[in-house]
């Protein structure tokens, strides 16, 4: 089976994510306290709450981290309150740019959103704008290894339920629906598989190619998003030009 996740070309500013992991951390910690704080503290359940445990340990997020979260959110620890919002807007050459926040004050994180847009050649817009152009997907890649057979890894997959199976040059991505993510997930956690990325995720239905010079321009823009601590998730429909290395 054949899918366009892209997943390199959207990941990569990847070779960052070592330099933000205290960020990364706060932001999923933020995440696991909404989970718990809607659904609960007993994993067992609360799906949602295992699938940001599971995006979680993905990014390798040390387990009393995601422990002390939980409790925030469940009320067992002193935490803040979270709403949660998303932008939309263009970067730079026409993208497609969707920015999902977490934030105790809503004019702060729009007013910072608007100028991390308007400062790097793109602009704000309304809701709805191009979130037509995304699909809400489940998403969990894995790293080949000489020890996973593709063809049995696919029907694995398959059989418990993804919609689609793709392999790019150095991972398999299975992708779900985002109802039947979390099944899938705990079927191939079941196998022993460990995953590079594991979420429920907007993924794009095309890509807009960009050139070097504006890709510059669009990087200082996600960069500007992703610094904001109130900001969780920046989607893009950008598409790098070929071997585009940062």
């Amino acid at each position: 089976m054949s899918g366009h996740s892209k997943w390199h070309n959207i990941q990569a500013k990847k070779g960052k994510a070592d330099a933000k992991r205290g960020k990364i951390f706060t932001k999923l910690g933020k995440e696991i306290a909404i989970a718990s704080k809607m659904g609960g503290s007993n994993l067992d359940a609360n799906s949602k709450l295992r699938d940001v445990v599971a995006k979680a340990k993905a990014a390798n997020m040390p387990m009393d981290t995601i422990t002390r979260a939980i409790k925030k959110g469940a009320g067992e620890m002193e935490g803040v309150n979270y709403e949660s919002v998303v932008y939309e807007g263009y970067g730079p050459a026409g993208t497609a740019v969707i920015v999902n926040a977490l934030t105790d004050n809503k004019n702060r994180t729009a007013a910072n959103v608007r100028h991390a847009f308007t400062k790097n050649g793109g602009n704000m817009g309304s809701t709805g704008c191009v979130s037509f152009m995304f699909q809400e997907k489940g998403q969990i890649v894995i790293e080949k290894t000489d020890d996973k057979d593709e063809d049995e890894l696919m029907m694995m997959a398959l059989d418990a339920g993804a919609e689609d199976f793709a392999a790019e040059d150095e991972v398999f991505v299975v992708t779900t629906t985002p109802e039947d993510f979390g099944t899938v997930r705990e079927a191939l956690e079941s196998n022993g598989l460990e995953f590079l990325e594991a979420e429920v995720k907007m993924i794009p239905d095309t890509y807009t190619a960009i050139d070097e010079e504006t890709v510059v321009k669009f990087e200082k823009m996600i960069d500007a998003l992703e610094d904001d601590e109130d900001v969780q998730d920046v989607y893009h429909n950008a598409e790098f030009p070929e071997g585009w290395e940062e």
